[in-house]
Parts: C-alpha cells; sequence; structure tokens
C-alpha cells in the first residue's frame, strides 16, 4: 500500500474525501495525489499525521507506534472479534467476573482492553521470533 492509499483508507474511516482533506489541511488541489510519485515535505507529512493521530512512520511504511503493520493489525482486529464474537455468544461460558455477568456496557471497554493486550502480545511475539526480521 502506497502513502496515498494509507491516506485515502483514513480519509475514507473518517468519510472525508482528499479534496476535502486537503482543503481542511490548507493544501492546494491533488496534492496528496502527486504524493504516487513524488515525496512530501516532512511538515505537510506531519500535518496529516497528526490530523489522523497517526505516526509518520505509519504514513510511510504502513508501520505503527508499536513496530505492527497492516497484517498484523488485520490479524488483532479478527482475533479480537472472534474472541468477542464467543463472548458475547455464550460460547466457552459466560463473560463474568467474581461470578457475575460482565453488564453489557462494559463489554465495549473489556473488548479494548482485551485488544491492549492483542497489540503487547503481537509486538512482544515479533520481536521474539523475528528479531532480526526488518532490522536496519
Amino acid at each position: 500500500m502506497t502513502l496515498k492509499d494509507r491516506i485515502k483508507a483514513l480519509a475514507k474511516k473518517r468519510g472525508i474525501s482528499l479534496p476535502v482533506l486537503e482543503a481542511e489541511l490548507g493544501f492546494g488541489n491533488s496534492t496528496i495525489v502527486k504524493w504516487d510519485k513524488s515525496v512530501p515535505n516532512a511538515e505537510k507529512l506531519n500535518s496529516v499525521a497528526k490530523y489522523f493521530d497517526v505516526s509518520m512512520d505509519y504514513l510511510l511504511n504502513g508501520t505503527d507506534k508499536d513496530g505492527l503493520n497492516e497484517k498484523d493489525n488485520k490479524d488483532i482486529a479478527k482475533d479480537l472479534e472472534n474472541i468477542m464474537s464467543k463472548l458475547s455468544a455464550g460460547e466457552d461460558g459466560p463473560a463474568s467476573f467474581e461470578g457475575t455477568d460482565i453488564p453489557e456496557e462494559d463489554l465495549e471497554l473489556f473488548a479494548g482492553q482485551v485488544e491492549l493486550m492483542l497489540r503487547r502480545l503481537k509486538a512482544i511475539n515479533k520481536e521474539k521470533y523475528n528479531p532480526h526480521k526488518n532490522k536496519k
């Protein structure tokens, strides 16, 4: 995925088009589209990163602050969805704490904590089992 594709995907998630994003950031028309053939200056790239609350490394390389790439993030999302659907369906027992079922309104908080754990474990396992991969 290219820099432009990552920005386009982030804009789509936010429900805006690239021209709207360019206008909001004070860029000229088609500035981001041209980044397929040229490298943006750091100031503009930083503006985009701040706007979407991502790192410049993510925009350039697809790697987030934890060192996880897009595939890792998709794997984590799939695992989280699988875990939460099993808990919601009552598979493998109900989700409970000290014998009391976790209230529906707290499941979102629980899911957030499980996601943090999965992200941390993915980063640890990448370092542990592939310590020299992608190192310079």
